[in-house]
């Protein structure tokens, strides 16, 4: 992808020698998400979210980000994504993205005078744990049908792998992944910000109306955490695969919503942490 890698010049080391040579590293940007609405009160246009991430599928992460915070609910409530702004002189890069809101969609922008801030590591900070899924009325996925079998989890992690061409040149991005109980893989994304490819893919699905993802689980590179299951749940996916280790309130959140919790996905094995009745 245009823009998310760039060279740098290195100076290699090993026990007898140094080296001078360039390497290739993954682009960390930020990104300002802005919402502009001509049926709400106020500004124009409003920032929500300020993330740092790898530049490329901009839109498909302001999407992914607007809808599983409940700020949209539907892609056809959003007109146009488009960048703003004159590109960095240095990068090219523009770093603004405003989502335009279609006419009498109520979007409460009071509500958003937070004005998020968020990072590639952490995501959205200060989240309310699960209250916030709970007042949003999310349903429980318990009894949606489906299986996925243990073998094809255990190759997942490979699989995504050759679809990571960023990760390939720079070892430094991490991946999120929409896939089907057969094993198919519907999408990649990459981010320095394993929330941003999140937001990324279920962006993508957006776009595609395959949102809700009933029959689809969601795969993330690095740790299973409340934030990532939060977008799960909202995005109605009732299976997350994480490469780590899951947090405590992610395992809460498994076993409240009915949803199957996968961590330490590698090496030949994985550990359920809730949902064990999906996997055969």
């Amino acid at each position: 992808m245009t823009g998310s890698s760039r060279s740098v010049d290195i100076r290699k080391a090993d026990v007898s020698r140094q080296s001078e040579t360039t390497d290739r590293v993954a682009v960390e940007e930020p990104l300002e998400i802005q919402v502009s609405s001509s049926t709400a009160a106020g500004a124009a246009a409003k920032s929500v979210s300020i993330t740092m991430r790898t530049p490329g599928n901009d839109p498909e992460l302001a999407l992914g980000f607007l809808f599983t915070e409940g700020i949209i609910h539907s892609a056809d409530q959003v007109i146009a994504i488009a960048h703003q702004g004159e590109p960095d002189p240095d990068t090219g890069l523009r770093n603004i993205v405003r989502v335009e809101i279609a006419p009498g969609v109520d979007l409460h922008l009071d509500r958003l005078e937070r004005h998020f801030y968020t990072t590639s590591s952490c995501g959205v900070c200060g989240k309310a744990s699960l209250d916030s899924l709970r007042v949003a009325g999310q349903e429980s996925m318990a009894d949606l049908p489906g299986e996925f079998a243990a073998d094809m989890l255990l190759g997942l992690p490979a699989r995504i792998r050759r679809h990571q061409p960023v990760f390939a040149e720079t070892g430094g991005l991490h991946a999120a992944a929409i896939f089907g109980p057969d094993g198919e893989i519907d999408i990649v994304r990459e981010d320095v910000g394993r929330h941003n490819a999140t937001d990324k893919v279920i962006g993508a699905f957006l776009e595609q109306d395959r949102i809700p993802g009933h029959q689809k689980g969601l795969f993330v590179s690095g740790r299973a955490s409340f934030e990532l299951m939060q977008k799960s749940v909202v995005a109605g996916i009732p299976l997350l695969a994480a490469v780590g280790a899951p947090s405590s309130l992610a395992v809460e959140t498994g076993r409240e919503f009915g949803m199957t919790l996968v961590g330490f996905l590698r090496d030949g094995t994985f550990n359920i942490y809730s949902g064990a009745e999906r996997i055969k």
